[in-house]
């Protein structure tokens, strides 16, 4: 994830690609945590920081850089670019531009596992920007009463765009946001991988043991800035090195150098084949076919022989 996210930085100061482009750099902890408690065949759907979630949930990474480039071999075909990731086989229901509209469709994934009796849970991914929406109230609300399956993980990264979670709210522990619902939750260090696969195993378990949603506050923190185009002015580099202190990488690779799991040659061999394996994915990409114009119109309707759709 960092040395994929790294190469797209990269690559998007060189206008090899268009459009937005929101970094993941500082909060791989908490994917990390989270693929190591969810099961195969559980549902994701995060925002426009996307990049990241396929990688975690073991898409090739050489079709999400094609998507970044906008090439016919791309996760989406070339359609959805930075902020559109989709992987139907790991379950995986988007990347959505939309500030906070992924979360009714969250808790609507999980509408449809409880209707077809099904132990799936979806874990709906926010940044701490989109608890400021009026559908995450109306979906909280909706949620437990009908008791769904879903995770509510909000990624607080402490700024929204360039906003901090103090100048938006006089409740600062976003974890509490679901108290007036009786929504279970819990406060996670999201720097930590091995506190965020507890949270996430502790929520799973709860929401699907049948009793309904769970809030996770993941803090975290991301060191680039909002997207590329970010001068970050709202923080000072004080505070990032600060942070950086806590890099999850570091704080990961130092447990395995303790435990005795890894060597020094095995550290520099492991980032020599990732590197390598990115270069992989950019070579993939630029060599991919770009759309052709017809395409344009395809994949806009569904074309189902369910008698309730129609073409």
């Amino acid at each position: 994830m960092r040395r994929f996210e790294e190469k797209c930085g990269q690559l998007y100061i060189q206008q090899k690609f268009g459009g937005f482009c929101h970094l993941y750099i500082g909060q791989e902890a908490v994917l990390a945590g989270m693929v190591s408690a969810m099961d195969k065949e559980d549902r994701v759907i995060t925002a426009y920081r996307d990049h990241c979630h396929p990688l975690a949930l073991g898409t090739d990474p050489k079709y999400v850089m094609a998507e970044l480039y906008g090439k016919r071999t791309g996760t989406s075909k070339g359609k959805g670019g930075s902020m559109h990731m989709f992987d139907k086989e790991r379950h995986l229901f988007g990347g959505h531009g939309i500030v906070g509209g992924q979360i009714p469709l969250g808790a609507g994934i999980a509408f449809a596992d409880k209707y077809r009796d099904e132990k799936h849970v979806t874990y709906c991914f926010m940044g701490d920007g989109a608890v400021r929406q009026g559908s995450l109230h109306e979906t909280f609300n909706m949620a437990m009463v009908w008791k769904l399956p879903v995770v509510f993980v909000i990624e607080n990264n402490n700024y929204a765009m360039g906003t901090s979670v103090k100048r938006t709210s006089n409740v600062h522990d976003l974890s509490r946001i679901g108290e007036s619902y009786d929504m279970p939750a819990l406060g996670v260090n999201g720097m930590n991988c091995e506190d965020v696969h507890d949270g996430f195993e502790k929520a799973a378990a709860h929401a699907r043991s049948g009793e309904g949603p769970f809030l996770l506050e993941m803090r975290t923190y991301r060191y680039k800035g909002h997207s590329m185009s970010d001068p970050q002015k709202y923080r000072t580099k004080e505070e990032v090195e600060e942070y950086k202190q806590q890099d999850p990488i570091q704080v990961t690779r130092k447990t395995i150098e303790e435990k005795k799991w890894m060597s020094e040659d095995d550290f520099k061999e492991m980032d020599k084949k990732i590197k390598a394996q990115v270069e992989e994915c950019v070579k993939f990409a630029e060599e991919s076919p770009d759309p052709e114009a017809h395409e344009l119109y395809e994949d806009v309707y569904l074309q189902s022989d369910y008698p309730y759709i129609k073409h």
